[in-house]
């Protein structure tokens, strides 16, 4: 895996609203295709990596969160829109 680089503090909040209400999400990445599911709960490894916990159409994913451009909610009435993560790193 390639290093990892935390993300910003303050987006932590819309993780955590989205897994405490299960948003389904619209999930965009840096790299291939964006997708659909429902925000589970986040994940820190022992390494310090964060993920986000997901349920897709078939199964249950682990996403990096420095590997992750976007989410939007899809859920009407949500508490937040489009959420751009990428640009939100902290340094290392």
């Amino acid at each position: 895996m390639n290093a990892y680089h935390p993300l910003n503090c303050d987006l932590h909040d819309y993780l955590e609203i989205a897994c405490m209400h299960g948003y389904r999400l619209l999930i965009e990445r840096l790299e291939g295709p964006s997708f659909e599911a429902r925000a589970l709960t986040t994940r820190t490894a022992a390494s310090k990596e964060e993920f986000l916990v997901v349920q897709g159409e078939a199964d249950q994913q682990e996403l990096r969160l420095d590997w992750l451009l976007a989410i939007t909610p899809l859920n009407t009435g949500a508490s937040f829109g489009r959420i751009v993560l990428a640009d939100s790193y902290c340094a290392v």
